[in-house]
């Protein structure tokens, strides 16, 4: 399946929506809800078994989605701002919370995420964010942004975690 174009239309979510999927331990989609299909404009069909990255946008910096693994590996959850882009080539944006599910020997099983309406806000300050983050990336790899990043959140003197859920809070 051929990856669209990006452009500039956007959905938005409502204050109600939730999208929900569950990947395996590789990243492959096994669970997908009615509002993850809608929004997204795949059926669960073309979804199911694939990369969550079918949805990646290009504006992502790849150290938010290092990040994440890293942290969900470590069973740790963590909280995101992540533009993610249709089949139609629109995109839309979302708060999201990915973790680990756990079986009963406390082995990761798969990973589970739910995402949510962002505080429009704060993504003003999130797309600048990313854009310099992605300047960085093409400067110097993953680790220039990595860098970048690391600096902005001693500048705020504020982990990662704090900062994310301080613009969704819209307290930054």
């Amino acid at each position: 399946m051929s990856r669209p174009e990006p452009t500039s239309h956007e959905r938005l979510l409502k204050d109600d929506d939730y999208i929900v999927s569950k990947t395996d331990l590789k990243g492959r989609i096994i669970y997908c809800n009615k509002i993850f299909v809608e929004i997204s404009g795949y059926s669960e069909k073309e979804l199911l078994g694939k990369p969550h990255s079918i949805v990646r946008h290009p504006d992502m910096p790849k150290i938010v989605f290092k990040l994440l693994w890293d942290r969900i590996e470590r069973k740790k959850d963590i909280f995101a701002f992540v533009k993610n882009l249709c089949k139609d080539g629109g995109y839309y944006w979302v708060f999201a919370n990915v973790t680990a599910t756990l079986d009963s020997d406390g082995k990761i099983r798969d990973y589970h995420s739910v995402r949510r309406k962002p505080n429009r806000d704060a993504l003003k300050s999130v797309e600048s964010i990313y854009s310099d983050l992605l300047k960085e990336e093409r400067r110097g790899g993953m680790e220039a942004s990595e860098k970048y990043l690391e600096e902005l959140l001693r500048s705020h003197k504020t982990t990662y975690d704090n900062f994310v859920i301080s613009l969704q809070n819209g307290e930054i």
